[in-house]
């Protein structure tokens, strides 16, 4: 009986293969010893009629196969699928997954496929999951794809196509089958017209696709030869050094490696008979000429390989030429994905200056929030508000408490923005009215005290939320970024950071133009005494002032917090950047305040763009460079007349 399954068998996998088999243990039976013991030269005949095949379970059983879990019944060569049982292994048919029986492991053989049959199998694998059902192979198959492009992929993924439901995987089956057609379509006409589709995409996969297509290699040649797509001819002294020539000549067989220095020595060293070589003293050979002159006698006698001269090496170089030539033969394929690549860089190199701007801008908005506030303070009383930051902290834990109670993120932030004015608001007031009131026109105490109380309300932060950061979240419509193209993205906190600076700047100048207090502010900043014999208060303007600084940083504080860490420390990260957006921009004057955030943030961005692994050393040149700025402007990008001018 198993002599007559034997003979089966043999006939089996002698015959012409078929795709007619109505099961999938049949097929494989067809190609027993392929299938059993696979080979990456004799798999794909197995893969071809499982294609053709149309059975169900193709695409379960080539990852089954793939991932070693098939095995082979020794007694019959009848193919399973195992499950343990306790001891033995459950048998499970290949068509239905149904249990068929158990046995042990000696009765069974598993299928182990080498790397290259595996690779094969995953690649006609991908083939049947991109019409799966389960929208997750499809995607899972559109990414093995796109990881490994290869010219087999393309007729099934443009069958794909038309039945795809999702719209979204759609458009990624189609713009891959660009890719593909622009690599590997079988004519140069469709090739050409895939690149120029390519040519409006800037994404990275893009750029790769076309640098694929104009990948060089280098040669060495008497003349350049007529079938080549030659790439650049290559200038020796520009282009290459003379070095390199020769070692491409070396490599090209067109030139003898040179002799070094080294094995000179060495071969001088292997022939010295009687104290000579070559019949030279040893005692003679202490001159790199001497040394050279033995070895030549040595080399005309056959004893050593002939040396290379520079005169030679130099004179070989000049007989030759140097070239680089680009892998795919055809020039209109070459010179269209030049072409597209040229432009496709410009657009790039016009972006990654749009993203630097976007990142510049959204940099200044944040200094600009933190240091209004300070502007407002310092312009109008002339005090160094050393605690500053901390009112951008008591803003940003504001905040914090109000999520606490609020679970709703959007109103939380709603009711937040106002509350954190409040409380640094008043805040402020009382910090003005104990402290500072009596330091006026007195900046070393003042800087000292503020300086001292910074350090208290950093503590009280730190016995009453902790030292660890704590979360202040933004709402759900705030999270993700505005993804213009693969280089230009800005996160939605951003934009809302860069919003809400904007209705700052607003309505700071609608109260100081528009609003009586702005006004009684604007005449103190002046000329106080003036203001005072007009019937203005200029005690009662400061602590209005100073409370509306205050608050000012409170707001900031809970937008900082937004997408910063928020600390008891996370005061003291802003406090420099705005005394320097202060003093740089113009003291006591808002829109030198944003022309000095403005240019501190693009500077910054500027500086770590040049130095992107070393943002230290980004700050270290910003404030050198904002020293030397303030040497030839002292008074700021805007400079402000009155009492501060005269300050």
């Amino acid at each position: 009986m198993l002599r007559t399954i034997l003979i089966i068998l043999a006939v089996c996998v002698t015959a012409p293969h078929t795709s007619a088999a109505q099961d999938l243990q049949s097929l494989l039976q067809s190609h027993q010893r392929l299938v059993a013991k696979p080979s990456a030269k004799t798999v794909g005949v197995v893969l071809d009629d499982l294609a053709s095949s149309g059975l169900s379970g193709t695409a379960d059983f080539l990852e089954k196969w793939r991932n070693k879990d098939l095995w082979v019944r020794k007694e019959d060569g009848r193919f399973f699928y195992t499950a343990m049982a306790e001891a033995q292994l459950t048998l499970l048919d290949i068509d239905t997954g149904q249990v068929v029986g158990t046995t042990s492991k000696k009765h069974l053989k598993q299928i182990r496929p080498n790397g290259g049959v595996r690779k094969a199998i995953a690649s006609a694998l991908v083939q049947f999951q991109l019409n799966d059902p389960d929208i997750t192979r499809r995607k899972a198959a559109v990414d093995a794809i796109a990881r490994a492009m290869t010219a087999d992929q393309l007729a099934p993924l443009e069958a794909a196509i038309d039945n795809e439901a999702d719209a979204d995987l759609k458009a990624q089956k189609m713009r891959l089958a660009v890719m593909l057609r622009a690599s590997f379509a079988p004519t140069t006409e469709a090739r050409l017209a895939a690149i120029t589709a390519l040519s409006d995409d800037i994404s990275v996969d893009t750029r790769a696709v076309l640098n694929q297509i104009l990948t060089t290699k280098r040669h060495a040649a008497v003349s350049i030869p007529s079938d080549l797509n030659v790439a650049t001819q290559l200038m020796v002294g520009k282009d290459i050094s003379s070095l390199d020539a020769y070692a491409m000549l070396v490599d090209a067989n067109l030139a003898q490696p040179r002799v070094k220095a080294s094995d000179i020595v060495s071969v001088l060293s292997a022939n010295i008979e009687n104290g000579r070589v070559a019949g030279t003293p040893v005692r003679l050979l202490d001159t790199i000429e001497a040394r050279e002159k033995a070895y030549d006698s040595l080399a005309a006698a056959g004893a050593a390989p002939t040396r290379i001269t520079d005169a030679a090496a130099q004179r070989l170089i000049e007989t030759h030429v140097f070239f680089d030539s680009y892998s795919e033969s055809d020039i209109r394929v070459t010179a269209a994905a030049k072409l597209a690549l040229d432009g496709i860089e410009t657009r790039v190199a016009i972006s990654h200056a749009a993203d630097l701007t976007l990142d510049a801008l959204s940099l200044a908005s944040i200094y600009f929030l933190a240091a209004i506030g300070l502007a407002v303070t310092f312009g109008v009383m002339g005090v160094i508000n050393m605690a500053h930051g901390e009112f951008i902290m008591m803003g940003a834990y504001t905040g914090y408490v109000v999520q606490l109670f609020v679970p709703n993120y959007t109103l939380s932030i709603i009711v937040a923005l106002p509350l954190a004015f409040a409380v640094t608001f008043a805040a402020g007031v009382a910090l003005e009215r104990l402290v500072i009131r009596w330091l006026y026109h007195r900046p070393l105490e003042t800087l000292l005290a503020t300086f001292g109380i910074s350090i208290a309300l950093q503590q009280l932060a730190k016995n009453i939320f902790g030292t660890q950061a704590r979360p202040l979240t933004s709402p759900a419509w705030l999270d993700g970024a505005w993804v213009i193209n693969d280089v230009i993205a800005i996160s939605y906190i951003r934009i809302a950071i860069f919003v809400l600076a904007i209705i700052f700047l607003s309505l700071i100048v609608w109260i100081l133009r528009k609003t009586r207090l702005g006004l009684e502010m604007r005449a103190v900043t002046q000329n106080p005494g003036m203001a005072a014999s007009m019937g203005i208060n200029p005690d009662r303007i400061n602590m209005l002032t100073f409370g509306l600084g205050s608050g000012i940083a409170g707001i900031a504080g809970v937008a900082i917090g937004l997408y910063a860490k928020v600390t008891s420390e996370m005061g003291a990260d802003y406090i420099v950047q705005s005394f320097m957006t202060v003093v740089v921009g113009g003291v006591g004057n808002v829109w030198g305040t944003l022309a000095g955030a403005t240019m501190i943030g693009f500077l910054q961005k500027g500086i770590e763009w040049f130095n992107p692994s070393n943002t230290l050393a980004a700050q270290t040149y910003m404030i050198l460079f904002i020293i030397l700025f303030i040497q030839f402007r002292p008074k700021g990008i805007v400079a402000l007349r009155g009492r501060a001018a005269g300050d």
